[in-house]
């Protein structure tokens, strides 16, 4: 990637321009047999959508804090770059009740009314379907995504010193994040002897910084891609040997 680039969306913006149509981020649950593959402009879209909605309907700037209570997930790596975006600091886990916005999944719902300002929730199911009927307290984020603008720009331009991700009770600025990206993907370059066509299956939780770098940052600093798999334990061996090579795989961190 550009030796340039300082924050993530740094990142996201040189992968796109590099090409545009490889895939970047495809997502297995093998408890719902769900499979999508959003190629680097589709993921691009998704975040720059999910930013104007932070921005634009929320008013999130730089500076605020933002709880994000979902596990490994396509949407979460949206919802990660797209707080990227803005300036927005994604903490992981983060309290509710201490952030100026929530998304949650459905497992976290409760937990996130605490939170004070604006709330999302998000289904996450299969094809990124809506709720039946939108959680008491929040807003849907299938609902209110796909009427927001397909290009981003920051009413503030988005520093690489400033405050980008909290996890594993670390805050990381952008620059901060990025260096220990493009560290991680040169040793799993390292690991699968190819790093220019690096492609990397992960099923670790997006609960760590282990987890979100295999899952989404380290790729992304290589100019790799991700294979993210949710429920893995419920795939059996052979079928994860087929996948290994249908996806042509080259590495697959420990879990």
């Amino acid at each position: 990637m550009n030796a340039s680039d300082r924050t993530p969306a740094d990142l996201l913006r040189s992968a796109l321009a590099a090409d545009p149509a490889r895939p970047l981020v495809t997502f297995y649950d093998d408890s719902t047999g769900e499979r999508v593959e959003l190629s680097v402009a589709t993921f691009a879209n998704w975040v720059a959508k999910t930013a104007n909605l932070l921005q634009g309907e929320l008013s999130a700037s730089p500076g605020d804090r933002l709880a994000l209570l979902l596990p490994a997930h396509w949407q979460t790596a949206v919802w990660l770059l797209a707080c990227s975006s803005v300036g927005v600091t994604a903490e992981i886990g983060g309290d509710p009740a201490g952030a100026d916005y929530v998304v949650a999944g459905p497992d976290a719902l409760e937990a996130g009314l605490a939170c004070s300002g604006d709330r999302i929730a998000l289904s996450l199911a299969p094809l990124g379907r809506r709720f039946p009927q939108p959680p008491a307290g929040y807003a849907d984020y299938a609902v209110e995504v796909p009427g927001q603008g397909d290009r981003f720009a920051p009413f503030v331009p988005v520093g690489p010193d400033e405050p980008a991700l909290v996890v594993d009770g670390m805050e990381l600025t952008g620059a901060q994040l990025v260096d220990r990206a493009r560290a991680d993907a040169a040793e799993l370059a390292a690991t699968a002897g190819d790093g220019a066509g690096l492609r990397v299956l992960s099923d670790r939780a997006y609960d760590s910084w282990a987890g979100l770098s295999a899952g989404l940052y380290a790729p992304l600093a290589a100019g790799g891609s991700v294979v993210l798999c949710r429920n893995l334990d419920q795939l059996a061996p052979e079928s994860l040997a087929k996948r290994v090579e249908s996806e042509r795989v080259t590495v697959r961190p420990a879990s």
